[in-house]
């Protein structure tokens, strides 16, 4: 990822790789609108401080509509173009379009759209942002992976519902898997790394870390073998824990519980 940053504007992260108009090309996709937005620049205080874009976290809802000001300002977005969904920690995928601008989809847990002038956005706080690009159908997408929606394999039911209803190539989808708490600092019991296991593989779970009876999960890596299953090839991996970097990103464990939320946004211009 690519951190951007202008004078007086709260900064996010690109995918470089999501950022292209084709696979064999370098140049950038003028059409298409991607970020992952900080903590940083907007107006909440603690334990919100301070680009908190979650609307059900118990901040005041005027410092979080100032905050969606400041960042959609630096990302050239007008509130009326962006759609939401209801995260639910599911695997379900919303199709969406220019009639759903400026509403909440609904519960979902991602969301796909070939709608110019639409722009997709959900909130993060550990969970793992996963946003997609076919650059040769005109299609974005965006999920939402908690671990339940990890082991339900959200990530792979994004990418089939773009292959199977835009006609999207899944050796040419490109992928971006965002900040999320990593393998480092994502301590979880039997109940989560079992199953976890059992789907994507032993070695997604560290059993010789953390307490008794417990292990650390590499969530992102869940999505990424999800989407493996699928066919796609081209994942570009932020690699980037929220918890360690509690300074830049939201964590829900690393700030106990009570927390802001951070966005990742993709939408086609």
């Amino acid at each position: 990822m690519q951190r951007i940053e202008s004078p007086g504007q709260p900064p996010h992260y690109r995918f470089e790789a999501l950022d292209c108009e084709a696979l064999d090309g370098p140049e950038p996709s003028a059409g298409l609108l991607q970020a992952v937005t900080t903590r940083l620049g907007g107006v909440s205080r603690e334990p919100w401080a301070s680009l908190n874009l979650g609307q059900t976290v118990g901040d005041d809802p005027r410092a979080v509509a100032a905050n969606e000001q400041r960042a959609y300002a630096a990302l050239g977005v007008a509130a009326g173009q962006v759609i939401t969904a209801r995260q639910v920690h599911g695997a379900d995928v919303a199709r969406v379009g220019a009639a759903e601008a400026g509403r909440v989809a609904g519960a979902a847990d991602a969301l796909v759209t070939d709608a110019p002038g639409v722009v997709l956005l959900m909130r993060f706080a550990d969970c793992t942002p996963v946003l997609f690009h076919a650059p040769d159908r005109g299609v974005v997408a965006i999920a939402h992976a908690g671990w339940r929606g990890a082991l339900a394999g959200v990530a792979a039911h994004t990418a089939r519902a773009m292959i199977e209803h835009y006609g999207c190539d899944p050796h040419t989808l490109r992928v971006g898997i965002g900040p999320s708490i990593g393998p480092c600092c994502y301590e979880v019991g039997a109940e989560v790394y079992g199953p976890m296991a059992d789907r994507w593989g032993a070695d997604v779970v560290d059993r010789t870390a953390g307490a008794p009876g417990k292990a650390h999960l590499n969530l992102p890596e869940c999505s990424a073998r999800a989407l493996g299953e699928v066919g796609v090839e081209h994942i570009e991996m932020a690699a980037v824990c929220t918890c360690c970097r509690r300074e830049e990103f939201f964590s829900h464990r690393g700030d106990g519980g009570h927390t802001g939320r951070f966005a990742a946004l993709i939408g086609l211009r």
